[in-house]
């Protein structure tokens, strides 16, 4: 676990783990629907969601990150005293936020593929049962809980029970909603 507290330090950890947890809440939200009506999943609606799942993960991602980190270069300006706004965004640490943010948007984009991809690919296996990409999901996302309760050492069985319960509604929402 101390390896993954590390990661937590150098920003890797983030945003791996929003896009595995947007990656499988996006698949329950826009496949539930479609899995427990016993409808059979195919390879290419879980790409087409997985890749949906990608690229408004990617573009959320990416400016959030961007405004985050240019907040950063603002605050420590001020700390700084310096007189001209925008002088270290126009500098070397202004490239450097770009990249971080392109960087961690990659992280975060291939989760959040994966994220969705594996679960519904999951009903793509077992055909006869759509319920057995939600269950999947639904274990994902307690595995998910664990991990982040092990690496901020709070507890376990609230963040898996959060972090499920969150995907058993989104699951429900998809079902009302049946948008696949």
């Amino acid at each position: 676990m101390k390896d993954i507290r590390g990661l937590f330090r150098f920003g890797v950890l983030l945003p791996i783990v929003l896009g595995l947890s947007d990656g499988i809440l996006t698949a329950l939200t826009l496949a539930s629907g479609h899995l427990v009506s016993n409808e059979k999943m195919t390879i290419s609606l879980s790409v087409r969601i997985a890749v949906g799942a990608l690229v408004a993960g990617a573009f959320v991602f990416y400016v959030s990150s961007y405004a985050r980190l240019r907040g950063e270069l603002i605050h420590a300006e001020r700390e700084l005293n310096l007189t001209a706004h925008g002088q270290l965004a126009s500098s070397r640490l202004g490239r450097a936020v770009v990249i971080e943010a392109f960087f961690t948007t990659i992280l975060s984009s291939a989760a959040d593929f994966f994220g969705a991809l594996i679960p519904l690919l999951t009903g793509v296996l077992l055909p006869q049962s759509g319920w057995g990409a939600v269950v999947a999901s639904l274990i994902l996302l307690g595995i998910l809980g664990l991990v982040l309760a092990r690496s901020v050492h709070g507890s376990c069985w609230l963040w898996c029970i959060a972090l499920v319960a969150g995907g058993i509604v989104l699951s429900m929402i998809g079902v009302k909603l049946r948008i696949v």
